[in-house]
């Protein structure tokens, strides 16, 4: 394995635990605003929805990560490390931080145009996952 790799799998590491560290609070946080009935979370179904798959679709990404570092030396090819692990940060990141912008200064009935990223984050993903069948050893 080479530095560019051992590097790049590195930083999907570092990212997945970053993003597990974030989504996990953000689910203690809409846990906190359903106990403590903020209207302005409670009264806007939008809002709530965009928020649940930016919790949901943080942790799971994060987890998708982590198992990367964990597979990537083993079972794919190391010259296709460094371009498996960009997409797969760059969508990680993009999906949930759409749901999240998606649940920002929404309109009743519409996410605001933050939610544009998820299906950038998305094709990311797919392309990353994609890679990553083709260099399976």
């Amino acid at each position: 394995m080479n530095d560019t790799s051992l590097t790049s799998v590195a930083k999907a590491l570092r990212t997945g635990w970053i993003l597990l560290a974030m989504s996990l609070p953000l689910g203690l946080a809409l846990e906190a605003l359903h106990a403590f009935k903020v209207r302005g979370f409670l009264e806007s179904a939008v809002r709530r929805e965009m928020w649940r798959l930016a919790h949901a679709h943080g942790t799971l990404l994060a987890l998708l990560l982590i198992g990367f570092a964990a597979v990537a030396e083993r079972h794919l090819a190391s010259e296709r490390h460094a371009a498996i692990a960009r997409d797969l940060r760059v969508g990680a990141v993009l999906m949930p931080a759409g749901f999240f912008l998606g649940g920002v200064l929404n309109s009743e009935g519409d996410p605001s145009l933050g939610v544009a990223l998820v299906p950038v984050g998305a094709l990311f993903l797919v392309v990353a996952l994609v890679r990553a069948a083709l260099s399976t050893r």
